[in-house]
């Protein structure tokens, strides 16, 4: 006899462990299957979090041996110890996985380890790693297996030389020259995260600019402060090949509208050109699920597919691939499943670079504005201009708002400075509840803080910041 379920939800990562928990919340018999051992998807295991522990040991061990001493802090030599570094971020991962376990028995969400494949409406076969199966009825499946990395034609990973953001996060040395290929956030992150561990870092970006989804600003700002940092960058540049020799990786070179080719030789290579939906032995084409020429599975505003019953979120749709916009859909899913009338406010979902300085966005860049030809105000404070980040020593920056110059509705915020991650929740928050520049202004903001950035940003939308 199958087990019957009124939920299944195939994909553990954070869309979809947070769909399978609120659907137990709300009285549902629920399992979540998915391939792996360990719970949390490509975020907890190999994306999300690791890269973060390793950012944040990066700028720890970069801060102890360049940024310490102005402050009176002498340390006579800072030494790398990559295996005691790889050893926390393992134990950050094992932590919050475990986590994501105990918030399943706490739930009663069944966990189920294996490959899924949806057989027809209603129906999935899970065959586990000993190669045995079992089939499950579901009133509902929900699909949140995620996105994968986007391989580069004529480059091979092999996970050890030429990497993807996989790889990336287990060297077992630090390169002395690593190539990233694509200026997007991954490369950008993990570049950082090797650069200040000692090695010298190029980034080859096919379009003319760093973090080309972000308001126009953004991209050459960071350039700026990580060729500082000793980043190098070539632009507007294709990877036309690349050759593995024993001891060096040959990329070969060539602008992007054509040209004179030249050679770059690397250590290592990390391949970061993005990520597409995986959907691979779902059984998808079998039963009829409509895709995308992308490969994502087309929903409608309900989330629901063209086949009855069958739900899809997170990354294998369209919208930025992002953890925390994969939860709000699955509770979104689950809640109207249970008949409330959830709602997602897409313009107010945030997204952050983790490099630092902090990249942070929340709503429309002024190049959407204008397409759509909306008339905006635009109020700008530099961090240079702000207390509590003069006496952090971390001036690179600054905090833009975009309003409509009509009725002062936030548009968007766009901030690079230190914690923009933190700060980009309070424009996400004004911007759900349809606040305006004014609102922010006249906030009353803790002195000295980092987002009294923001309210004088605000404040400049109507030309009148005070502290500059």
């Amino acid at each position: 006899m199958a087990e019957r379920y009124d939920v299944v939800v195939i994909g553990a990562g954070p869309g979809g462990y947070v769909a399978g928990m609120r659907a137990a919340q709300l009285g549902m018999r629920t399992a979540c299957i998915d391939g792996r051992e360990t719970a949390g998807g490509t975020c907890l295991n190999i994306g999300c979090i690791p890269s973060k522990a390793l950012l944040q040991s990066s700028e720890k061990y970069a801060e102890a041996r360049n940024g310490l001493a102005e402050h009176g802090i002498k340390i006579s030599k800072a030494s790398l110890d990559l295996p005691t570094m790889m050893a926390r971020k393992d134990k950050v991962v094992t932590t919050l996985t475990r986590g994501v376990e105990f918030l399943f028995r706490k739930n009663k969400v069944d966990w189920i380890k294996g490959t899924a494949r949806i057989t027809a409406p209603g129906r999935v076969v899970v065959t586990g790693s000993d190669g045995g199966g079992q089939e499950i009825e579901a009133g509902v499946i929900v699909i949140a297996t995620g996105s994968e990395s986007i391989p580069l034609p004529g480059l091979t990973l092999d996970e050890q030389r030429i990497v993807s953001s996989t790889g990336a996060l287990a060297f077992d040395r630090v390169p002395e020259r690593l190539a990233v290929i694509g200026g997007g956030y991954i490369g950008l992150e993990l570049g950082s995260v090797w650069s200040r561990l000692g090695a010298k870092v190029t980034v080859v970006e096919f379009l003319d600019r760093i973090l080309p989804n972000m308001d126009r600003e953004l991209g050459p700002a960071l350039e700026r402060v990580l060729t500082r940092s000793g980043v190098a960058f070539k632009l507007a540049t294709k990877v036309v090949s690349g050759e593995l020799g024993n001891e060096t990786v040959t990329l070969e070179l060539e602008p992007a509208k054509g040209g004179e080719r030249e050679t770059l030789a690397a250590d290592a290579v990390l391949v970061a050109i993005g990520r597409r939906p995986f959907t691979d032995g779902l059984g998808l084409d079998e039963i009829g699920i409509a895709r995308d020429p992308a490969g994502r599975v087309t929903v409608d505003s309900s989330f629901a597919t063209n086949v009855p019953g069958i739900y899809a979120i997170g990354d294998v749709i369209r919208g930025a691939m992002l953890a925390h916009k994969a939860e709000e859909e699955g509770i979104v899913v689950i809640e109207r499943l249970a008949g409330q009338k959830t709602e997602i406010d897409y313009d107010a979902i945030p997204s952050v670079v983790y490099t630092w300085p902090e990249i942070a966005a929340v709503g429309k860049t002024e190049e959407e504005l204008k397409a759509a030809g909306i008339e905006y105000r635009i109020g700008k404070f530099p961090f240079t201009a702000n207390a509590r980040a003069r006496t952090n020593a971390d001036t690179d920056g600054f905090v833009k708002v975009l309003a409509d110059a009509a009725t002062d509705r936030v548009l968007g915020v766009h901030i690079i400075g230190p914690d923009a991650g933190t700060m980009i929740a309070e424009a996400a928050l004004a911007m759900e509840f349809g606040a305006s520049a004014e609102d922010i202004a006249r906030t009353s903001h803790a002195h000295p803080t980092l987002s009294e950035a923001l309210k004088e940003a605000a404040l400049a939308v109507a030309g009148r910041a005070i502290h500059i």
